[in-house]
């Protein structure tokens, strides 16, 4: 598949600096309905909501009585990306048109993602609007000769879009082309909003080892450990590495809780049905017992790439009857523990190069993360300008440990606070 590379303008700005925007879409599709409704776009609609992608089309949501032209601009308002889709007739339709003014408009002043898709026809045609553009744009002229502003606006924003890094199919197989596209989308979208790495003390660090550890490339089936002692922040990193890397797979699944919920009863029967329900995007499933269960994963997911992570798992039998055998698995899935017990990692099969030790976070880092998820006022114990005083240390010495484990056990907690 080609990629076009040009210079990026404004409206290519991510979504991720604007934290305060609750997006009620992931994605609005814009498209010329008559070239690719039923074809190109209608497999790729599939395939997002595959994914787990929210995605608006406009002819699937709007409703009768409405005013479609505001039902849709606010549509395009509250989707956290938009697509263009560009086709051989799409400068025919002024709707189209009004559609990429206004993606354009969010783009440069909300800071929402646009990417073009070049669908059987050349970039160049459309950033010079040449061949059936140029003929559009004609029609367009004399149909609107007493408002040439509104067709210097539709020229303009087709420019603007066509100037960002986008997508041609030239002579690619669609299937390859929609699941390449897709499984970018995914990652961009699956790219942390609320919770900035930058502001994540040590976190960076902890990303960049886990990611070694992983290898996401790697074909292998793969079980990865994360142990260290209650409180510590298995649970925050495991998240965070995998909202960064669950677009690179066919399905995923973050089981939380595992300990208590096998607690309860049928507990792991309820993980089964989770894992299943949300790896296979079905919301019918019947377990009648673990035995099933199993049977069903393994026959399932055997020949999907898969991304599950079980956290908080202490014994065995949790991970016997959850991801009991790589082959249950189809190849580079990645399989993460997190637990207290490392034993139990061992005893399951865990490769020892492929577990990793989280350590404590110090006095330090500990108190200015907790202030960063929980104040938004950094707290810097060891600056120029306001040094450390002898009270301000003997007042927060003692809840060192305290503070510890509130921050790094309940940050993921805290960052659900933020809109997304």
């Amino acid at each position: 598949m080609q990629r076009v590379s040009s210079s990026t303008p404004s409206s290519a700005r991510s979504s991720s600096n604007y934290v305060s925007k609750g997006w009620k879409y992931d994605v609005f599709l814009s498209f010329r309905g008559k070239d690719t409704r039923k074809s190109f776009t209608d497999h790729r609609y599939n395939y997002l909501k595959q994914k787990g992608i929210k995605v608006f089309i406009d002819d699937e949501k709007l409703k009768r009585g409405k005013s479609i032209s505001r039902e849709l601009y606010q549509a395009i308002e509250e989707s956290r990306m938009s697509i263009v889709v560009f086709s051989r007739n799409y400068a025919s339709s002024t709707w189209c048109l009004d559609k990429v003014v206004k993606i354009v408009q969010c783009g440069e002043e909300i800071g929402q993602t646009i990417i073009p898709i070049f669908y059987d026809v050349d970039p160049s045609t459309v950033r010079n609007q040449k061949r059936n553009f140029q003929k559009a744009f004609s029609k367009h002229e004399e149909t609107f000769k007493k408002n040439m502003e509104k067709v210097q606006r539709w020229r303009a924003a087709l420019r603007k879009v066509v100037d960002i890094s986008g997508w041609d199919l030239k002579d690619r197989h669609e299937s390859d082309f929609i699941k390449e596209i897709v499984t970018n989308i995914s990652s961009k979208l699956s790219l942390p909003t609320c919770m900035d790495l930058n502001d994540l003390v040590s976190i960076n660090s902890y990303l960049e080892k886990m990611k070694m550890l992983i290898d996401v490339k790697s074909n292998d089936v793969r079980m990865i450990g994360v142990w260290g002692m209650g409180g510590i922040g298995k649970t925050t990193i495991a998240r965070v590495v995998y909202d960064s890397i669950l677009g690179e797979f066919e399905g995923r699944c973050f089981l939380a809780n595992v300990r208590e919920v096998s607690e309860q009863r049928d507990g792991l029967v309820s993980l089964q049905k989770q894992l299943l329900s949300e790896i296979l995007m079905e919301g019918d499933i019947h377990i009648y017992n673990f035995y099933d269960g199993i049977s069903l994963i393994k026959n399932r997911m055997a020949c999907k790439k898969v991304l599950i992570i079980l956290d908080d798992v202490v014994n065995g039998e949790q991970l016997k009857k959850l991801v009991g055998s790589r082959d249950w698995f189809g190849l580079g899935s990645k399989i993460i523990i997190t637990t207290r017990d490392e034993h139990l990692l061992k005893s399951h099969g865990v490769d020892e190069e492929h577990v990793y030790k989280v350590e404590e976070l110090n006095h330090d880092h500990s108190i200015q993360l907790l202030s960063l998820k929980a104040f938004r006022n950094v707290i810097t114990t060891h600056t120029e300008n306001q040094p450390t005083t002898n009270s301000h240390n003997q007042e927060s010495q003692p809840h060192t440990q305290e503070h510890k484990e509130f921050t790094v056990v309940h940050l993921l907690n805290l960052s659900k606070l933020c809109p997304h």
